[in-house]
C-alpha cells in the first residue's frame, strides 16, 4: 500500500506538534518534519500555502491541515481512531 506524502511543519516548543508526531508514530505513518525556526524558506512556504504562521501545519499529499485536526488527518489518510 502506498502511503500518502506527509510533511509536518513544527517548532521545538509546540505541544500540538508533539501530539501530532506522536499520533503519526502510533499509526505507523511516515512523515517528514520541518522545523520552521531553523528553516526560514520553509516558514515562508508554509505562510504562502496556508496564510498561517502558527504550527503545526500538516501537508498530506500537498493538502494543508492547520493544527492537529485529527478527524481531517484520519479522513485524508483513511485512518481509524
Amino acid at each position: 500500500m502506498n502511503q500518502a506524502k506527509v510533511i509536518i511543519f513544527t517548532t521545538p516548543t509546540c505541544s500540538f506538534c508533539t501530539a501530532a508526531k506522536r499520533y503519526f508514530r502510533e499509526k505507523n505513518v511516515r512523515f517528514t518534519e520541518i522545523d520552521v525556526t531553523r528553516d526560514q524558506s520553509a516558514a515562508r512556504d508554509m505562510l504562502r500555502r496556508t496564510g498561517q504562521m502558527g504550527v503545526p501545519v500538516i501537508l498530506i499529499n500537498n493538502r494543508p491541515i492547520v493544527g492537529f485536526d485529527r478527524p481531517k488527518i484520519n479522513q485524508l489518510l483513511n485512518l481509524k481512531d
